[in-house]
């Protein structure tokens, strides 16, 4: 016998069985619970959708309270350690890991479409010099519509590839371009002998030098940073990737949007707030001062606490491990004492642990982009590359769901019911009440 709930409408007296299926309800169902024939029914009411499954999906399993987080079945440690971004990328946008010629032809595919149209150059100059490289990254990738308006066709297998090989491969050069417009320096050209981490470094940081050179600790570093941050299951930028991708959108006016709510302070400049808790603090021996006050409620333990994860974020670990690594390269970053030192603090207050709130990602990625000499007005771009990756599959999956339709959700309206202009009054007056 299938899993079913019984409800009884306490307002009729009417008895509805629904099924479950995967541990939920379909919100249609509780349609049929009404009150007299012309009643709309039911609806559930799920702001910020706290307890809604919008789609079904084969690309991110999270499991907060045991704090796993797997791509396509894999964990994410395993791929942190062992793996590649584009290896991860294919995964994540195919299902499997790449053969060795599987992925020779992806990174060829990638490494030949890492230029960009010349007049994306002059697009980028006509924003103020201190334009926030966000606001440049988003607005390129928008335009990038006009540059490719086969593009529009979405429905199309191979056009899909086509546009998502550009997609991963234009995003870094964009958003490079962005810092560098953000710099006041001249844009360098891709570099098609180095990794996709290393092109990017090279994109950023290349000044006079015939050839730039890749320190191989931070290319490692980048790499996985850019692991960890390429998917995360339906957050506010994917699920909004997915709501526009269901209009039919073109794949740049989708990412596009996305990275705008990824532009959020909530979402991806999440790691730049933990920058500024850490500077306030300013000293280890400050932090039991500061730790009451977040007690008080006079303040926020930024980069602790996660809407999914009630344990330790697993992409915190990895980091944290990656941080010293880091440093060794760069020197060490004043601000990790003080992190560590905040860590194991918080780690041992009930006050903290009854409430689960661990690190997450944001807690140590702000320290190490920091120490790769990035302004913080760069973290959530170099947030969004790697992140592109998990919107185009989410879009591409969405694409192929026969259940999906354009995103359309219900109110409950709370407004003025009727009311009239006063030189129509008098016809109201005579209509029958709605």
């Amino acid at each position: 016998m299938p899993d079913t709930l019984t409800l009884i409408d306490n307002r009729t007296g009417q008895e509805y069985t629904v099924p479950i299926t995967d541990g939920t309800i379909a919100a249609i169902d509780l349609r049929q619970i009404k009150t007299s024939p012309d009643d709309f029914g039911l609806m559930t009411y799920d702001p910020a959708f706290m307890n809604t499954a919008n789609c079904r999906s084969s690309i991110t399993f999270i499991d907060g309270d045991r704090g796993i987080l797997r791509y396509r079945g894999y964990p994410i440690e395993e791929l942190a350690a062992k793996k590649s971004f584009l290896e991860v990328a294919w995964l994540i946008l195919k299902g499997e890991l790449p053969s060795a010629e599987e992925l020779q032809a992806w990174t060829n595919d990638v490494t030949m479409h890492t230029m960009v149209h010349e007049n994306i150059k002059k697009f980028i100059d006509g924003f103020q010099h201190d334009a926030h490289p966000m606001g440049i990254f988003l607005s390129t990738v928008g335009a990038l519509s006009t540059f490719y308006p086969d593009a529009k066709h979405v429905l199309d297998a191979a056009n899909r590839r086509l546009q998502i090989r550009r997609l991963v491969a234009k995003v870094p050069t964009i958003a490079a371009y962005a810092y560098r417009h953000h710099r006041g320096l001249p844009y360098v050209l891709p570099d098609n002998d180095l990794t996709y981490p290393g092109n990017f470094l090279n994109l950023l940081f290349k000044m006079t030098e015939a050839k730039y050179t890749v320190n191989p600790v931070l290319e490692r570093a980048l790499d996985v940073l850019f692991i960890l941050h390429a998917d995360h299951e339906q957050n506010c930028s994917t699920t909004t990737m997915r709501g526009i991708g269901s209009a039919l959108s073109d794949p740049y006016s989708c990412v596009a949007g996305a990275a705008a709510a990824l532009y959020g302070p909530l979402h991806g400049g999440a790691n730049e707030a933990v920058l500024r808790m850490l500077a306030e603090i300013g000293t280890t021996a400050n932090i039991p001062g500061f730790i009451e006050r977040v007690k008080q409620g006079e303040g926020r333990l930024m980069g602790f606490g996660h809407r999914i994860y009630k344990s330790y974020d697993p992409r915190a670990r990895i980091l944290k491990e990656m941080a010293h690594q880091v440093f060794a390269v760069t020197g060490r970053n004043p601000m990790l004492d003080i992190a560590l030192e905040l860590e194991k603090i918080a780690l041992e207050d009930e006050y903290f642990v009854s409430r689960k709130l661990y690190p997450n990602v944001d807690f140590y990625s702000g320290l190490i982009y920091q120490s790769l000499k990035f302004p913080v007005a760069m973290f959530p771009v170099l947030f969004a590359i790697p992140r592109t990756v998990g919107w185009l599959a989410q879009w591409e999956e969405m694409l192929l769901d026969k259940d999906q339709k354009i995103a359309r959700p219900r109110q409950i309206y709370t407004g003025v019911m009727e009311r009239h202009l006063p030189e129509f009054e008098k016809a109201a007056a005579g209509k029958p009440k709605a």
